[in-house]
Parts: C-alpha cells; structure tokens; sequence
C-alpha cells in the first residue's frame, strides 16, 4: 500500500466517524515517520548499533557483527573480506581498522 492510499483511507475513515481527530492525527503521524526513514537514515541506525559478535566470531567477529546489523549473512562478509584479502591484501586491512574500530558485543546470550 503507498503512502497516498494509507493517507486516503484514513482519512475515509475519519471521514466515517470510526477515528476521532485525536486518532486520525496520530495514525496519520505514524504513518508518515514510518515513511520518512530513507535508506540514509536506515544506514546510520545500523551502524549506531553495530558491535563485534561474541555469539558467532571467527576471528574478532567483525563479519557476524555486520551480518547481526545487515541483511546479510555473515558466510557472505566473511567471503567479501576472503576476496579482498586475496585482491591486493585490502581485505586484511579493513578487517583489521574495523576489529579496531568496532566495539564489542558486551551483551551475554541467554
């Protein structure tokens, strides 16, 4: 559903009488901060909380603290840095400023 159709059918149903004012403006707000995230924005929260995994490290575990905060697996990263580390010796590199960089996960698992 867009943005325009969830605005379009709150306001019918204001519209109705099944929202208040109160309520229309409120899911109408909610609505609109939910869309208001860009991918910017999305990137930057990830990396607020981005930490080195104590759950799954195979090294330091800076590629499962990036996989915990993105999309991608941590098979995946691990390969990335494999591949970089093989083109030229950057992978090793970047590895080694982000181990430095990125604190560790200080939360205990359950």
């Amino acid at each position: 559903m867009t943005l325009a159709e969830e605005l379009e059918r709150l306001a019918d149903l204001h519209a109705r009488g099944l929202l208040t004012a109160d309520e229309f403006q409120q899911a109408k707000q909610a609505v609109l901060n939910r869309t208001a995230a860009s991918p910017t924005v999305k990137i930057q929260r990830s990396l607020q909380y981005l930490r080195r995994s104590t759950r799954d490290p195979v090294l330091g575990g800076v590629c499962a603290g990036l996989a915990e905060s993105t999309s991608l697996p941590a098979w995946l990263w691990r390969t990335l840095f494999v591949m970089l580390a093989i083109s030229a010796g950057v992978g090793i590199v970047l590895y080694l400023v982000l181990w430095a960089l990125i604190p560790p996960d200080t939360i205990p698992e359950p």
